[in-house]
């Protein structure tokens, strides 16, 4: 049998990564290969889907995360380790951990398994329960999938669309905050969403990211300075003596939480902008500014 894959390596990060970076790292490689962007070799797709989800569900977990430290894979095997970690865990019967959800269910009376014939390894087929579709109490019934792709401002502030489907048309509601990848259950059928990239903003989870040049002579005295938001531009204060790569943060003016109140933060990044050319006074200011040691 082929040795597993270190799961550190699987998500991409150092053995001393964060917990948040843990869940970062995860998050960007389940977008990447989730099945459904691999169509032309899904079961690639499907094995390294599962392996991500694997390790992350080891390393996200403090007390797991310690014994693979020490035990590597040998700790979640039978008899691989004494208090080794088994599947069925826990007075209450099996629990898990699902991408970054924790589920745990009772055996029924017959000895049976309320979650038969759910399948918990997609971790966005969480989002699809809080639009009213998936119940883990059910046997999975097939549904069919489509996809549909939104602009970047129709995904961050929520869109009514008609599309579609077989002949038949729906009015569908896309709340705010959706992201790549999110998939919403509407009962009929199931809607993967492909959001397109923005030419000024970054976004990570409900975070965005926008860079601002300003001139030099700016970050040296500072000032006040207009900067591209998701309702408009926003005024900021640029500190004297700011230095280039500074990240100013301005709270709630990101992407709107998907569940719940609330939204994300803006940060702008701050570059310090060089002339190309420089007229003669501005390159005497130049070398004045030389000799200063500036």
């Amino acid at each position: 049998m082929a040795a597993k894959t270190d799961y550190y390596d699987i998500l991409g990060v150092s053995k001393n990564a964060s917990a948040e970076e843990i869940k970062k790292a995860y998050r960007k490689q389940a977008l990447e290969w989730h099945p459904d962007r691999h169509r032309e070799d899904k079961e690639a797709a499907e094995k390294r889907f599962k392996e991500i989800n694997e390790a992350y569900q080891i390393l996200a977990d403090s007390q797991k995360r310690s014994a693979y430290d020490q035990f590597g894979h040998s700790a979640f095997s039978p008899g691989g380790m004494p208090g080794g970690f088994s599947q069925a865990g826990g007075p209450f019967g099996q629990s898990g951990r699902y991408g970054p959800f924790t589920y745990t269910y009772t055996s029924t009376g017959d000895g049976g398994n309320p979650f038969a014939g759910f399948d918990f390894g997609d971790p966005f087929d969480i989002f699809e329960q809080f639009f009213g579709g998936g119940n883990p109490f059910r046997q999975a019934r097939t549904v069919t999938r489509y996809s549909i792709t939104l602009e970047f401002m129709e995904a961050v502030k929520g869109v009514e669309k008609e599309i579609n489907i077989e002949g038949k048309k729906h009015k569908i509601k896309i709340p705010a905050g959706v992201d790549e990848g999110s998939r919403i259950n509407f009962g009929e059928f199931i809607l993967s969403l492909n959001v397109h990239p923005h030419k000024i903003f970054e976004r990570d989870g409900s975070d965005i990211y926008v860079n601002v040049g300003v001139p030099f002579s700016l970050a040296v005295y500072g000032g006040e300075i207009k900067v591209p938001g998701l309702e408009g531009e926003l005024k900021i204060r640029i500190r004297a003596a700011t230095q280039s790569g500074t990240i100013v943060r301005l709270r709630e003016k990101g992407i709107p939480f998907l569940r719940g109140r609330g939204k994300g933060d803006q940060y702008v990044r701050i570059n310090i902008l060089v002339p190309e050319k420089l007229s003669r006074e501005q390159k005497e200011a130049v070398e004045k500014l030389q000799e200063t040691g500036l």
